[in-house]
């Protein structure tokens, strides 16, 4: 088997050591690569979830500064996003004690505060998170 280099083609480095793996070909394997493809993996997870939550909460802010907006189609949003984190912090329960991380949470808000201050071109939005855990993932919860 001629071996490709991880940096040449991902992609066909990943499927031959994927097989290496099968076929236990251990000595073969590219050790520092794998392991930080691995590593990868759990970022990827993590920035999911900082994704979906500062998406969620840009949308909270979104719901309760602009109530002229609000409508069915809007709360079914805000219900889709809630969803998805649920799904995801199931799929990948070790993320969950991320969820009370002070320093995550702030990161997560100020990115929300961005993302509701460009797609509404408002400002004065709260510094800190003024809502629990629970109530931005609880399904019955709408600010204002």
């Amino acid at each position: 088997m001629t071996m490709t280099r991880y940096d040449e083609d991902i992609a066909a480095w990943s499927a031959e050591q994927a097989a290496l793996l099968r076929e236990a070909r251990f000595d073969a394997l590219d050790l520092e690569h794998i392991a930080d493809e691995i590593e990868d993996v759990g970022r990827s997870e993590r920035r999911e979830l900082a994704n979906r939550m500062a998406a969620l909460l840009a949308h909270l802010l979104q719901w309760q500064y602009q109530p002229e907006r609000q409508s069915n189609s809007w709360r079914r949003t805000i219900q889709e996003q809630r969803r998805a984190l649920r799904y995801h912090l199931n799929q990948v329960p070790s993320l969950k004690p991320t969820l009370a991380d002070a320093q995550w949470q702030g990161a997560i808000w100020a990115d929300a505060v961005t993302k509701a201050i460009d797609e509404t071109g408002m400002g004065g939005f709260p510094e800190d998170c003024p809502w629990t855990v629970d109530e931005i993932l609880g399904d019955d919860f709408l600010p204002g």
